[in-house]
Order: C-alpha cells, then sequence, then structure tokens
C-alpha cells in the first residue's frame, strides 16, 4: 500500500492531510526565542503579527526524529516521502537521513520534488488521484519525476531584507535590493536550489506582465495548473489572479494564502506566482 507523506510547504495542515489520506509533517518556525510548529502551536495571523512588531524570525524542517517515527510507523508499506525543494530546505536531506536509519528503507521514496507551495501542493493532489486510481509505485514516482521537471516559480518580494537573511538567493541576486526603488522579480533556478533575479520592474503590473511573457514563451496550456500564494496581500493577489485568469482562461488558477515559514524567507506582502504540468 502506498503511503504519501508530505510537509506544510504544500499550505495543507497535519489535518487537513489526515482528512485527505496523506501525512503533513509541519515546517518550524522560530521567534522572540521561541519555536513553534506552524499550523500546530502558532498560527499564521499570531506569526504575522509579531513580524509587523520587528521582530525576526526563522525556518527549520521537520525533526529528523518525527520523520522516523512516522517511517516506522508504516515499514509494511510503501511510503512516498514528497519534500519541497532540496535547496531551499533542508527538509529533503532530514528525510534522506531518516531513511538511512529506518528499518525497511527499501519501502521508503524520498523525493526532492524541486519546488514549493502551490506546485508542491498540486503534485500531492495529483499523487493521491494515482494512488485512487490504483497506480503502482512505479508509475506514481514517473509521474512525480515528470511534474517536478515542469515545475517553476517567481517571487516578487516587498521587503527584500528577507530572502537575503534565508540565504536562499544566487551571489549575484543578493546584490539587487533596493536598486533604485525598482520592483524585483525573483525565479527559482533550473535545479530548483536557489532564487536568481529574473526581472526588475518600476510597477506591480509591469512585474506581472513579464512572468506572463515568459509563460507564455514556455507555452504552457491546459494542462498546467497555477497558484498565486501571498503574504497578507489579498487585494493586490486577487488582482494579479484575475490577470493571469484573462492572459490563460482555460488554465486552473487557485489563491492562497501563504504560510510562517515562507513569510520568514519572502517576507511580508511577498507574492508567488507558480506553475506545474500536472
Amino acid at each position: 500500500m502506498n503511503k504519501i507523506f508530505t510537509d506544510t510547504s504544500t499550505m495543507y495542515t497535519p489535518q487537513e492531510g489526515a482528512e485527505k489520506g496523506f501525512k503533513v509533517f509541519p515546517l518550524s518556525v522560530s521567534i522572540n526565542n521561541q519555536t513553534y510548529q506552524e499550523f500546530v502551536d502558532i498560527d499564521t495571523p499570531t506569526f504575522y503579527e509579531q513580524v509587523l512588531k520587528g521582530s525576526i524570525p526563522s525556518s527549520s524542517q521537520p525533526p529528523i526524529g518525527m520523520l522516523m517515527e512516522a517511517y516506522d510507523e508504516c515499514q509494511n508499506d510503501e511510503i512516498i516521502h514528497i519534500c519541497m525543494a532540496d535547496g531551499l530546505s533542508g527538509t529533503y536531506q532530514s528525510a534522506l537521513s531518516a531513511k538511512d536509519s529506518a528499518a525497511s528503507k527499501e519501502n521508503i521514496h524520498v523525493i526532492n520534488s524541486k519546488t514549493l507551495c502551490a506546485p508542491q501542493r498540486f503534485m500531492v493532489d495529483k499523487v493521491m488521484e494515482l494512488v485512487a486510481e490504483g497506480k503502482n509505485t512505479n508509475e506514481i514516482l514517473f509521474e512525480i519525476q515528470r511534474m517536478a521537471d515542469s515545475a517553476f516559480s517567481f517571487l516578487i518580494p516587498q521587503d527584500f531584507s528577507f530572502l537575503k537573511r534565508g540565504g536562499r538567493l544566487t551571489p549575484l541576486a543578493a546584490t539587487i535590493g533596493g536598486v533604485l526603488k525598482l520592483k524585483p522579480v525573483m525565479m527559482q533556478t533550473e535545479d530548483g536550489c536557489r532564487l536568481e533575479k529574473f526581472a526588475l520592474a518600476r510597477t506591480m503590473g509591469k512585474a506581472v506582465d513579464m512572468i506572463l511573457e515568459d509563460m507564455r514563451r514556455r507555452g504552457i496550456d491546459s494542462s498546467y495548473s497555477i497558484g498565486v500564494s501571498h503574504a497578507y496581500a489579498k487585494e493586490q493577489a486577487e488582482g494579479i489572479l484575475t490577470k493571469i485568469k484573462t492572459a490563460f482562461p482555460d488554465i486552473r488558477i487557485e489563491l492562497f494564502e501563504l504560510t510562517p515559514a515562507f513569510i520568514t524567507q519572502g517576507g511580508p506582502q511577498c507574492i508567488a506566482i507558480q506553475a506545474i504540468q500536472c
């Protein structure tokens, strides 16, 4: 039997995952000298309020002991653990370490999704459909790899200092924050491990236009799903979603609210525009 594991990068809570039939490990955030599991010990409004007061947060992957315990509980099953992009988080490496210590490591498949947030969520949704259809483990792993290779992500930060502090930028990208008060548009690198500069725009509207043009060059079609995720910038994100729907009326597009771990990395008011072929 296939058991699906993932983490709150999907913006699913552990409770939502349990209701849908898969396990969700919570990412952790630290703020004001306290560490919390998101969706378990702290909710997003409480966390965001502390950030706005000037507290500097950090984030971390689920404890390796939590992963080891979950693996051992399902040692008679085939485990497919879909982790957020290696390099943007230590989750994948922690899962590999937990697998090495597991009693039935040959039944554990730790996947670097090469993505995060909305595409990772769409990936888990698709995998659950495949499980329901009775697809075997190899068929599911093949589809996961295909989806991972198709995913791409853009991030429009409002406070560039969060990204610089998080260390997820390429060296060149780390130098552009605040340049001439332009709006930086970041893009996930092809290997998924870092963020690099995609463009500089004078307005949010121009930044979105540049992203839409890139999507057209990629030739995305109705086989793709697009996510627009935001850190307490709902009105602006809804406007962007409407603009994308106008440009791609046949594509599934959804709006999400980022979790504390990603507010930690992208900063308040950031907006992510991401896509994956499902």
